[in-house]
């Protein structure tokens, strides 16, 4: 399998099924070299393939596969975090690892504490490193449960039925996926991309002061 048939959603989906989708959102949620993974418009697509049958599971079997899937990446993520440690932030950039992307999260996880967990299951690379970065500081195990749970069940929740009832209701959508994975695509990085905006603006003043 080429690079971008790993990162085309259709191609997954029509090709690989259910276990494909399961082991990129696995992937995806916790192993630091997933952050290229396709993740909401891949569960968005997964509902509405389940919808229009175009795939070999129904949509329960599809939500729960997903949902465990997210749980399980985010265990893997916080493991690798709390056994790397501060470790994580001297190892050099490589083509499947960032550093830019470990101090994004730790700079995210910082703002916002355990709930970034939640929040950012819905931006990507944030969705990778934020529970690699809860091992780094060693979140309280409990507390990573609770926040890793109810973040799963909100993210597959909204983006993986959300696509299975429009498929339901509006079958003609499929026609017009191109535009709709090109939507979703900009909406997730926005707020990376603010953030970069934001980093650069900061950078700029205090080298002129």
């Amino acid at each position: 399998m080429h690079f971008q048939q790993w990162i085309d959603p259709e191609y997954l989906l029509s090709h690989g099924g259910f276990y494909i989708v399961c082991l990129i959102v696995l992937f995806e949620t916790g192993v630091f070299f997933g952050f290229f993974l396709p993740g909401d418009y891949l569960l968005f697509l997964a509902g509405l393939f389940c919808a229009l049958e175009k795939v070999d599971v129904g949509i329960v079997t599809m939500y729960f596969g997903i949902l465990f899937a997210a749980i399980g990446g985010n265990f893997i993520g916080y493991w690798f975090g709390y056994r790397t440690g501060p470790m994580l932030f001297k190892r050099k950039d490589s083509l499947l690892f960032k550093k830019k992307y470990v101090v994004m999260a730790e700079e995210f996880f910082q703002k916002y504490g355990g709930t970034a967990l939640i929040i950012g299951r819905y931006v990507p690379i944030i969705r990778t490193f934020a529970p690699i970065f809860a091992g780094v500081v060693q979140l309280n195990l409990k507390k990573f449960v609770l926040y890793n749970v109810v973040g799963a069940l909100l993210w597959v929740s909204v983006m993986t039925l959300s696509g299975y009832f429009l498929g339901v209701h509006f079958p003609e959508i499929i026609n017009y996926i191109e535009y709709i994975i090109v939507g979703m695509v900009v909406l997730a990085f926005l707020p990376i991309a603010i953030a970069l905006l934001k980093r650069w603006i900061k950078h700029k003043r205090e080298s002129n002061k």
